[in-house]
């Protein structure tokens, strides 16, 4: 009873995004020194999912925040995911990278956000967040479900468009892939 009233949510978000853009997205990543995305909640859950797949294609791909993760220079590339745009760690991280001359890629519902504001590139994502705004999306799910789950696809969405600017095949992934399991 739930699953495809779901599922029909995220077709009518996801309808609204342009693959156009989804593709120069990509084009974006390939020519980037190295990546780096950043999300807080469940938006960081995602942002880390797409940092794991982006490793697997062979991007040289860091998650903001984690011990390992170097600090981010010219020519790098933020990918900011925040539902409202407004999470104050988000912000803080787009606008350092950016005065570090830095692109900042913003997935986000609001494309007036402050997050939105300071990022070269909005990736807009026409779902409902946990403030559930006026404008936003009806939704039956809590929370910022809907948002995470369309992230989630467009995240592989790009990682599908990577993979083929890149020509990286199946076997190439499988090889980065975890052998420690």
């Amino acid at each position: 009873m739930f699953i495809p009233t779901i599922l029909k949510e995220i077709d009518t978000v996801l309808r609204q995004v342009e693959e156009n853009q989804l593709q120069d997205i990509a084009l974006q990543l390939q020519k980037a020194n190295r990546i780096f995305v950043i999300g807080e909640g469940r938006s960081g859950l995602m942002a880390k999912s797409f940092a794991m797949r982006l490793m697997h294609l062979g991007a040289t791909v860091y998650v903001v925040g984690e011990t390992i993760t170097p600090s981010i220079a010219s020519g790098d590339l933020l990918v900011a995911i925040s539902g409202s745009g407004t999470t104050k760690n988000v912000v803080w991280t787009a606008e350092k990278s950016r005065s570090l001359g830095c692109s900042v890629i913003a997935m986000t519902t609001n494309p007036e956000s402050a997050l939105a504001g300071v990022s070269t590139e909005i990736l807009h994502v026409p779902a409902a967040t946990k403030y559930r705004r006026e404008n936003e999306l009806k939704t039956i799910q809590p929370l910022g479900s809907l948002f995470d789950q369309c992230a989630h696809i467009i995240f592989d969405a790009l990682c599908l468009h990577f993979s083929a600017l890149n020509e990286v095949d199946h076997t190439a992934v499988f090889g980065r892939h975890s052998n420690l399991e």
